[in-house]
């Protein structure tokens, strides 16, 4: 495709994730959300809650330009949340309290010992340590947790910490971070459609698909195997994405049309994916 979506890079960090403790869900679930924006992740990477090892990859990240690095877990209390401090190396920036952080994380605390949450309101140095930010950040509400988001912008690249825990990383995304990734992301789309093809063998259709491929480069055309009940089928996924949703639906019917067509007279049913499948 030649169209250049805005580029995304995710850093995620945890031990608990690299000893196969926990499932990293997180990284699969905004790769999610930034393909559905019109955007590309083009590299992932999860290392441990280490200063030096988060430091080398925001490092390198930034030096790549995406649009938009997002980095996750490490936020907390604790001596093992260590993400702001490697994002602070890796961008050369010293570590500072940042007032409004620290209301931020103030507030929160007061609110979970009033409810009963947490033993106590008072800030102590633990909590202290989430309002700590690279100089030139500024803290993102977080609707759910104590920890705030953070955001610190590095010429044409947006750096946003996110907290580990899914439900308030979640919550951050769709409600605290909705002016950055409209600025990011407003002029981008993407469109997928998924054709469901009545065959077992791939390489049945694989001529079929290398042609629809050469005739429109601009559409990512992949084929998939699938078990679906007693029934084996293929799953033939065409995505693009664009700057216009009427010239974005053109570009996928050419190629939609073609496929059903070639594969049709090649002998297989072939249909498109409803929705509620």
């Amino acid at each position: 495709m030649t169209d250049r979506p805005p580029a995304v890079e995710i850093v995620a960090a945890g031990n608990e994730v690299l000893l196969g403790d926990v499932l990293d869900t997180n990284t699969n679930w905004l790769c999610r959300q930034i393909t559905a924006l019109g955007g590309q992740v083009r590299r992932t990477v999860l290392v441990r809650d280490d200063v030096s090892a988060i430091a080398d990859e925001v490092r390198a990240a930034v030096a790549r330009r995406p649009a938009l690095l997002l980095t996750v877990g490490g936020l907390g209390p604790t001596n093992d949340d260590t993400t702001l401090a490697g994002v602070a190396a890796g961008v050369g920036r010293p570590l500072e309290l940042h007032p409004e952080a620290e209301r931020m994380v103030a507030d929160k605390y007061a609110e979970f010992a009033s409810r009963g949450f947490v033993p106590f309101a008072e800030m102590n140095e633990a909590r202290r340590k989430m309002a700590v930010l690279p100089r030139g950040a500024r803290p993102l509400i977080n609707p759910i947790g104590g920890a705030p988001a953070v955001l610190l912008e590095i010429d044409a690249t947006a750096i946003v910490s996110l907290p580990g825990v899914p439900e308030e990383l979640y919550a951050i995304v769709e409600e605290s971070m909705n002016d950055i990734l409209g600025r990011i992301f407003a002029s981008a789309y993407y469109e997928q459609r998924v054709l469901v093809v009545g065959l077992q063998d791939e390489s049945a259709i694989a001529d079929i698909l290398a042609k629809a491929e050469t005739t429109h480069p601009r559409v990512y055309i992949k084929s998939r195997a699938v078990v679906m009940g007693p029934d084996r089928v293929l799953h033939v996924t065409l995505s693009a994405r664009g700057a216009d949703k009427v010239a974005l639906d053109a570009l996928l019917t050419a190629p939609e049309r073609d496929i059903t067509q070639d594969v049709g007279a090649a002998g297989y049913a072939v249909r498109r994916e409803s929705r509620s499948e």
